[in-house]
């Protein structure tokens, strides 16, 4: 089987860029390890504290965004960081030509249950035009230079993209490296599988609640067949198994809380699933806009989001473009 690296060679990725994806990959065997020592590692729980998504963080959270961190910047091939646990980027090299944004564990919640759980992380290039701070980042998703994620489940594996399609890597722990295992990944144009948090489904708006509800009346409504409901709780895993067999995850706005009606960040979390689903020959979007044509406005931004299976994305969309959206228009 094929290591990561020369793999990368063979696609003509520049030298740099792979030494920070190697990096990124360094630091997701450490916490793959953490992960597997569960109990025993003293990390599972959580701290006392928030990061700035008001969300509790995990003790693996903190762990994860440190390592992550710390390695990128020690590279000195890092201009900035962007993470979903920091309040503000962090800076590194102001002569580097990259820049990370990464969710340094997906899913978090899943931990103390032995769930899967994952990093996913976006790379860019530092603009040439004037740009400082958090200005740097606020980048379409299309000028991502590589995209990924590393699933930690019963085996750690790696999704990529570098712009040539999507390859997935097995961590083999015997030679501590990422081998190539799926060497040109497909997304089914059709599917019967969708993952979506139900428990939501009062608070949606009109468009996708009709749709699923279509979807739930299978043979006898109007899509005239079967689906099945899948939810893992982790975008990296509901997204991976759309990348393995096809489907289509969506995690809408609804309006429990109308100043942040969007539960998932565009440059950490929407941005890079959607490079890597689009690359699979799959569609991404918010109901209304493709997401990787968006232009952020910060680092934080949320965004609602429907991407897999092509066609499937497609009818969801009619949907959106039929029925008025009665409570937000996100």
């Amino acid at each position: 089987m094929q290591r990561l690296i020369p793999v990368l060679n063979k696609d003509h990725v520049p030298l740099h860029l792979i030494s920070v994806i190697n990096t990124l990959l360094t630091a997701a065997k450490e916490i793959s390890h953490r992960l597997h020592q569960g109990s025993l590692a003293g990390t599972l729980g959580s701290t006392l504290d928030e990061n700035i998504q008001g969300e509790t963080q995990k003790k693996l959270d903190v762990v994860s965004n440190q390592l992550i961190k710390n390695m990128l910047l020690e590279t000195n091939l890092v201009r900035a960081v962007a993470s979903e646990e920091e309040d503000d980027i962090v800076e590194g090299n102001p002569d580097a030509k990259y820049l990370v944004a990464y969710d340094p564990l997906d899913g978090s919640s899943n931990i103390d249950i032995n769930g899967s759980v994952g990093t996913i992380f976006s790379i860019l290039e530092v603009p040439d035009h004037p740009a400082e701070g958090k200005d740097m980042f606020l980048q379409t998703g299309d000028e991502q230079v590589a995209a990924g994620y590393i699933l930690y489940g019963p085996s750690a594996m790696l999704a990529l993209t570098t712009g040539q399609g999507v390859r997935m890597y097995t961590l083999d722990h015997t030679v501590g490296e990422f081998l190539l295992t799926v060497d040109q990944v497909k997304v089914p144009k059709d599917t019967r599988e969708f993952a979506i948090n139900m428990s939501n489904s009062r608070f949606w708006n009109k468009p996708i609640q009709s749709y699923i509800a279509d979807l739930i009346q299978g043979e006898e409504g109007p899509r005239k067949k079967r689906f099945n409901m899948r939810w893992n709780a982790a975008m990296v895993s509901d997204v991976h198994r759309v990348l393995c067999r096809g489907g289509l995850f969506t995690y809408p706005a609804d309006c429990r809380n109308k100043k942040k009606p969007c539960k998932l960040r565009l440059l950490y979390e929407a941005n890079p699933m959607s490079y890597l689903v689009e690359q699979a020959g799959g569609r991404c979007s918010t109901g209304y806009e493709r997401i990787m044509s968006l232009q952020p406005t910060d680092i934080h931004e949320r965004v609602s989001v429907i991407m897999g299976s092509s066609n499937e994305v497609e009818v969801c969309l009619d949907y959106h473009k039929k029925i008025p959206c009665d409570r937000f228009d996100v």
